[in-house]
C-alpha cells in the first residue's frame, strides 16, 4: 500500500478516487460482459466456418475422383485464382474489429463444349472452399483482438475491484482514525491550557 498523508487534503483526494472507481467499475463490468458475449460468438462463428470447410471438402472430394490427370488438376486450379480480398471494419465494445466481405476472383473462361460437365460446379465449389478460408483469417484475427480487449478489460475490473476500491476505503478510514485522534488531542490540550489559565489567573488573583 502506498504511503498517505494523513491529512484533510489527502482524505478529500482519497474519497474523490474512491467515487471515480466507483463510477467507471460499472462501465467497465458492463464492457467485459458484452466482450465476453462477442468472444463466445465468435468463437461458435470459428467453430461454424470450420465445419463449413469440411463439408465442402467432403463435397469435392466427388469432383476431385474425376480428374485423370495432373494436366486436368492444374487446368481446373488456373480457373480460380484470387484477385482481391474486400474487408470491412466494425467497431465493438470500442475496438476496431475488421469484417470478411468477400473474395474477388479473377475473370476466367473456359469452353463449355470442350470441358466436362463437372468443371462449373467443381470451379464454383473450389471459389467457396477459398472464400470459406479467407473468411476464417478475418474471424481468427476478430477472435484474437476481442480475446485481447476481454483480457485487458477483465484486468482493469480486478484492479478496481480487489485493489484500487479496498485500498482507498482503507486509506480513508485510517485518515478519519487519525484526524480524529489529532482531534481528541487538540481538544485535550486546549482544555489543560484553559485548566492552567484559570489556575493561574486565580493565583494572581489571590
Amino acid at each position: 500500500m502506498a504511503k498517505i498523508k494523513f491529512t484533510k487534503t489527502e482524505l478529500k483526494s482519497q474519497q474523490d478516487a474512491l467515487k471515480q472507481f466507483v463510477r467507471f467499475l460499472p462501465t467497465l463490468q458492463l464492457k467485459k460482459q458484452q466482450l465476453q458475449m462477442e468472444v463466445r460468438l465468435s468463437t461458435e462463428e470459428l467453430e461454424r466456418n470450420l465445419a463449413e470447410q469440411k463439408e465442402l471438402v467432403d463435397r469435392m472430394s466427388s469432383f476431385l475422383e474425376l480428374f485423370s490427370s495432373d494436366a486436368e488438376v492444374a487446368f481446373f486450379e488456373g480457373l480460380v485464382r484470387v484477385r482481391r480480398v474486400l474487408t470491412g471494419e466494425e467497431n465493438i465494445a470500442g475496438i476496431a474489429i475488421p469484417t470478411f466481405d468477400r473474395v474477388e476472383f479473377e475473370p476466367a473462361d473456359w469452353d463449355l463444349f470442350d470441358t466436362e460437365w463437372y468443371v462449373d460446379d467443381a470451379v464454383q465449389a473450389l471459389k467457396d472452399a477459398v472464400s470459406l478460408r479467407e473468411a476464417y483469417k478475418v474471424l481468427e484475427e476478430q477472435h484474437r483482438l476481442l480475446s485481447a480487449e476481454l483480457r485487458s478489460t477483465s484486468q482493469r475490473v480486478n484492479l478496481f475491484e480487489k485493489v484500487k476500491i479496498p485500498e482507498c476505503k482503507e486509506n480513508i478510514r485510517r485518515i478519519r482514525i487519525m484526524l480524529g485522534d489529532l482531534d481528541t488531542s487538540a481538544v485535550a490540550r486546549s482544555k489543560i491550557a484553559k485548566k492552567k489559565s484559570q489556575e493561574a489567573a486565580e493565583q494572581a488573583a489571590s
